[in-house]
């Protein structure tokens, strides 16, 4: 009788007991695509047009929050949605970057999907590379340097004409960066850099192109140690 009970009383447990919540998972981006120029949007005003983003759907979903930003003016636009896509009237003729951040009502946990960049088409012929991306050192980062003292300072730059011709490294103590450190052509990505220890440094990257066009990483920092 007790083995029974025991047999019963752990059906019941089971019976009783639920699966954790799971998290989201990312949102993989599907169009616009990364470094491309939309030519899709609706035009909306001479200076606006209206976008559809899209994505595929993501597990333990509920809602998916878009953000789009302007990389000019650095204001971001944010729709939360059910569905997978989602418009939003934006600047012609400007860069822009876009994500998705997932969300899942019984956890506190999100997901952000990859952060894709896009130009979005307007009137001019020709149009300016798009903002380096930083990938090392990030901002605020701490990095040791070499037996040389030195560090290695890497990017990556796209153009949706593909005619980028080189970039100017600046690095500096002070910000925003004055010193012209490297001016590499366009097929290096990453450099080498003479640094002093326990120094912070300030850097960011000018992307230039054939016809004069050229984009600003941004301002970075780093201490070398």
């Amino acid at each position: 009788m007790r083995i029974i009970l025991i047999v019963f009383i752990s059906l019941l447990f089971t019976a009783c007991k639920k699966d954790s919540p799971k998290p989201p998972s990312a949102a993989v981006l599907v169009f616009p695509l990364q470094n491309s120029l939309c030519t899709t949007g609706v035009s909306i005003t001479p200076t606006t047009s209206r976008v559809e983003f899209m994505w595929q759907t993501a597990d333990n979903t509920n809602t998916y929050e878009l953000r789009v930003s302007n990389l000019i003016t650095d204001i971001t636009q944010t729709v939360s949605t059910q569905s997978t896509s989602a418009e939003i009237t934006i600047e012609k003729g400007a860069p822009h970057s876009w994500l998705v951040i997932t969300r899942n009502t019984e956890v506190q946990e999100t997901a952000s999907s990859a952060t894709w960049q896009f130009f979005n088409a307007g009137s001019q012929i020709t149009y300016a590379p798009f903002p380096a991306q930083i990938i090392a050192p990030l901002s605020g980062a701490s990095v040791v340097r070499d037996i040389n003292g030195e560090i290695i300072l890497e990017w990556s730059g796209a153009d949706v004409d593909e005619d980028i011709v080189g970039y100017e490294i600046f690095l500096d103590i002070d910000s925003p960066p004055q010193v012209l450190a490297a001016s590499p052509a366009s097929s290096v990505s990453s450099i080498k850099i003479n640094t002093s220890a326990n120094t912070v440094y300030y850097w960011k990257v000018i992307t230039k192109d054939a016809v004069g066009n050229s984009s600003d990483s941004g301002i970075y920092s780093f201490r070398a140690l």
